[in-house]
């Protein structure tokens, strides 16, 4: 039985950092977010943070809440990986998507304070990282809507990423390290 790592957090609280350290571990990633920039890209629309935004919202209202974890779930039952990093979890309707593939999932929610996850997507740069704190907001709550806050209370471990980056790194990676070493949902 796969065993799956959802990885789950707001926008900007190390996320894609913990996914970057599970590759870099030679473990297989599966990003939720690509899913919704590849709808984007195939409508030739650009990702700008109210595009994906909208178009995150249009497909789950479209096609049920469960839609994008269904679009990955093809992908990790194509995968020969026994144990796949989830990355960007947002609700509880994917969540029992997943658990569909295989009861052995364990969800990691990432926690970082508001003005920290704003300073982070200032400076990095993506197409749909929010330029002012209004935007930010509005992601936050386009967020919370979706349902992340439930995926993060319910989540089988918590990391605070408040620290320097390094900090971080080696933090997921002593979680990754713990959760590879119990075969089980431990």
């Amino acid at each position: 039985m796969k065993k799956l790592i959802a990885i789950t957090g707001m926008p900007g609280a190390g996320k894609s950092v913990m996914a970057n350290v599970a590759k870099k571990m030679g473990l297989t990633v599966i990003s939720m977010g690509d899913v919704v920039r590849e709808e984007a890209a195939s409508r030739g629309i650009p990702p700008t943070p109210e595009n994906l935004g909208r178009i995150m919202i249009e497909l789950r209202e479209k096609h049920g809440p469960n839609i994008v974890a269904k679009k990955c779930a093809e992908k990790i039952k194509e995968c020969h990986s026994e144990i796949i990093v989830i990355d960007g979890v947002r609700s509880l309707f994917e969540v029992e998507e997943f658990r569909k593939i295989s009861r052995n999932i364990v969800i990691v929610a990432i926690h970082a304070s508001p003005r920290t996850r704003f300073k982070r997507l200032k400076s990095r740069g993506r197409s749909d990282d929010p330029q002012s704190w209004a935007e930010f907001n509005e992601r936050d709550l386009r967020e919370l809507r979706v349902g992340i806050g439930e995926v993060i209370a319910l989540a089988d471990y918590m990391i605070v990423n408040e620290g320097t980056l390094e900090e971080f790194k080696n933090e997921a990676r002593k979680l990754l390290r713990r959760l590879l070493s119990n075969g089980s949902n431990s």
